[in-house]
């Protein structure tokens, strides 16, 4: 997939959000020019708005999307605040922040109730999402993401990881045999002296900070959204808080070989358990969650 060029949005507080809105594709017209024979089903309700995690960047989704636009929904990818080509040092990096800039691109694209994917701290800010505007959300879909308060340790654990990253990375190869995905290589800035990193160390490490503060459990409980709560057989969400997130309307499921990182790590699968997710919550449909079909083969 050709990664569309980005759009902006300023919010109030001045940090421009790069993001992208991408259509699914259109049936061609016939020769003739008239109507395909048969009329495509009426595309999907929901589109989708993807929300990558910390130190990571929009791109990170391009083998979703390419899966959802054909399924045929409208997806929408964007870098956070500090992220990417969104502004790098923005004014705060709080979680409230990170929840109006999602709320702010929903309500700049006028989408109707969106399908809210988020991967780790950005699965944290979908979640807050769901809980503050419920009327934007029509489904939840938290990908290594919870509302357990982050261990207060984190922030020196990142800094320390971010201090361990080769700067500049003399090559693509070799930032992505060090990152691990080349997903991860295709977020960095090419220079002239090589692979740089486009968030800053100081930025990240408070972004982080703030969900040390507290748990969100309260949110969580007042999100009423149908929610598919994703995580890694090899993952970092634990058992008790894995388990601790069930309630009426929501789906759990483990994805065998994959890390933290399962967007990356297993995208089919993952496009897979959210496809049947959404068509069985569009459809009004319950799905199940028993404890012996969590781990999936």
């Amino acid at each position: 997939m050709t990664p569309l060029r980005p759009q902006y949005l300023t919010t109030p507080d001045g940090t421009r959000i790069a993001y992208r809105d991408h259509a699914p594709a259109t049936p061609p017209a016939s020769p003739s020019g008239s109507p395909p024979a048969t009329p495509p089903a009426s595309p999907p309700t929901r589109p989708f708005l993807l929300l990558h995690g910390l130190a990571g960047h929009q791109g990170e989704w391009d083998d979703l999307t390419a899966r959802l636009l054909a399924d045929g929904h409208r997806v929408v990818t964007y870098d956070a605040r500090g992220h990417g080509a969104s502004t790098r040092r923005p004014p705060t990096v709080t979680r409230e922040a990170c929840v109006e800039d999602a709320v702010a691109l929903i309500e700049h694209l006028a989408l109707p109730a969106v399908t809210l994917v988020g991967q780790s701290l950005g699965g944290h800010t979908a979640l807050l999402v769901a809980a503050a505007r419920p009327d934007l959300v029509g489904a939840l879909v938290l990908v290594e993401a919870g509302p357990e308060r982050v261990a207060a340790d984190t922030p020196a654990r990142i800094g320390a990881w971010l201090d361990s990253w080769p700067k500049p990375f003399a090559s693509f190869d070799e930032a992505r045999d060090f990152l691990g995905h080349e997903a991860w290589a295709r977020g960095l800035e090419e220079r002239a002296d090589g692979w740089w990193p486009r968030v800053d160390r100081d930025v990240m490490v408070a972004m982080i900070s703030h969900p040390t503060s507290r748990d969100h459990w309260p949110e969580w409980r007042r999100t009423t959204a149908p929610a598919l709560v994703v995580r890694g057989e090899n993952g970092w969400l634990p058992d008790p808080e894995f388990a601790a997130m069930a309630r009426p309307g929501t789906e759990r499921r483990t994805i065998p070989a994959a890390g933290h990182d399962v967007h990356l790590d297993q995208p089919a699968r993952l496009h897979t358990e959210i496809r049947n997710f959404v068509e069985a919550s569009e459809g009004n449909t319950p799905g199940t969650d028993p404890a012996d079909t969590q781990n999936l083969t």
